[in-house]
Order: structure tokens, then sequence, then C-alpha cells
């Protein structure tokens, strides 16, 4: 594990009132998957979204084993003085933020899951084919498609331009290593959890199956879970304003006391 350091950690603070919430995106993502988000929550949260290791503008060439995705979280947590925090994280990043509750739970307040399991399948996406630079930005998406993604949109979050044209902000062969590392049984993890939790599942995922999610929710007290209809894995883009409604209802039962009330409560949207 190599020793995380809060103050090389990038992060972008979207402002806005309410409480302060952590957000730690997926694999292949950054801070800025969260704009949209972002937006929708300005008149309720405040959001801090943080680049993880070997994503956006944070380190590479460093190691992908998740307590230290852990440990950069936590600092960061405990050097700015948020804690305990509410933790939002999606997909690897939803991981994240439940071993950090669980392994921590002094640094979190409450946390948010958006699509992520408690056992990570083995769909690991190979992007070392990928283009490596694009001359525009709309040719990288073009190119991204070609390797068989529908849309390329999620990816092109991460784009970066460099004076000889655009790319991604990640090295492939290190974020395959973080996948295959974050593959296997994480339900002692999830299930240690004690702190309030909002879990989101879209019915369309490619990485979260619906029995899944809802037996996440069932097998662990103090679970609010919110099924959406229709909506893929990336809620944050998919469905910015009906996740945005949903967090702004849980921290608010949260701040009247009535977060743990609200356990293992299912509705479908």
């Amino acid at each position: 594990m190599t020793d995380p350091s809060s103050t090389a950690i990038p992060f972008t603070d979207y402002g806005g009132d309410g409480p302060v919430v952590l957000a730690l995106h997926g694999h292949f993502g950054s801070a800025r998957a969260f704009a949209g988000l972002a937006r929708e929550l300005r008149g309720s949260v405040r959001l801090i979204a943080i680049d993880q290791r070997g994503h956006g503008h944070a380190r590479k060439g460093v190691t992908y084993a998740p307590e230290d995705y852990v440990a950069d979280a936590a600092a960061f947590v405990a050097a700015r003085g948020m804690a305990p925090a509410v933790v939002l994280g999606h997909s690897m990043g939803g991981v994240i933020a439940y071993l950090l509750a669980a392994t921590r739970p002094e640094l979190v307040r409450a946390l948010i899951v958006e699509d992520a399991p408690a056992m990570v399948p083995e769909r690991i996406l190979d992007v070392r084919g990928w283009p490596t630079r694009a001359p525009s930005l709309r040719a990288l998406g073009e190119a991204i498609e070609a390797q068989g993604i529908p849309d390329a949109s999620y990816f092109l979050e991460s784009a970066v331009r460099y004076a000889d044209g655009w790319g991604l902000a990640f090295d492939a062969q290190e974020l395959l290593t973080s996948q295959e590392l974050l593959v296997g049984d994480r339900w002692d993890a999830w299930l240690a959890v004690r702190q309030p939790a909002l879990l989101l599942h879209g019915t369309e995922s490619i990485v979260v199956e619906t029995a899944h999610a809802q037996d996440m929710a069932q097998r662990r007290p103090g679970t609010r879970y919110r099924q959406l209809e229709g909506v893929g894995h990336w809620i944050h883009d998919d469905a910015p304003a009906a996740m945005a409604a949903e967090i702004a209802s849980f921290l608010g039962e949260l701040e009247e006391g009535a977060g743990a009330g609200a356990a293992n409560e299912e509705v479908r949207a």
C-alpha cells in the first residue's frame, strides 16, 4: 500500500448549500462525472468529488489495491475536517465507499451507494487497445465507440487535450490491474457497515443485477433501497434529477434523525 497524501488528491468542489457529500467516481471516471448531478443537488447539498488514484489529474504509477483507494479517501476526509462525512460512491467508488465505512466508521456518517455490488463480477473492461490520441474530442469519442462501446460520453469525461491531440487521462494497463484487484466477494464489508445507507440501482445496469441489488438491501439493516426502472449503471448521467431527489430525501431524513428508521425500505421508480 502506498502512503496517501491528501494534499496530492485533486478534487472539484461543486459548491451549493446543505451538508457536504464526498463523491467517489467509478473506474475510468473522474470528478467531472458528477457535474450534472451536482447541478441538480445545488440547492440541498455541497458536493465535493475527488479524482481517485490513476484517474483524472490524480497520481499515476501507484498501487491499486482497494485498501489504497480507501486510504486516500480516509486521508482526504480527515485532513479537511469533514468527518463524519456523507460518502457517495458510484460503481468501484461505491465499493470503496462501503469499505471505508466498514473499516473507518468514525469517518463516515452515511452512505450513498450508486449501483455497486457486494460481489464484484469479473466483467473487466480491457482498454489497452483503445486510441491514445485523436485529432478532436469528437474523433476520440468515435474511436472509443468503434471498440464496441455504445456511448462514449462517460469516458469522454476523462478526456484531456494534450500537445499532440485528445486522449484519456488514465493508463490502460494500470486500470486493468485496478479492476482485477477489485474483483471478488465483498459481502463481509457491506454487511459490516452500520451507518444508514441509500442504495440506488438501475434496472438496466450492465454491472449489477437487480436480484443482487435487492439482496444487498434485504440482508443489511439500515438500507434504503431505490430501484429506478429503465435506468442504466450510470444513474447520475441517465437520471440525475431522480437521483438528486432521492439523495435530498435521504439526507433530509438523516438531518431529522430518521435515517436509521428508513431501514430496508424499498421503492421502485
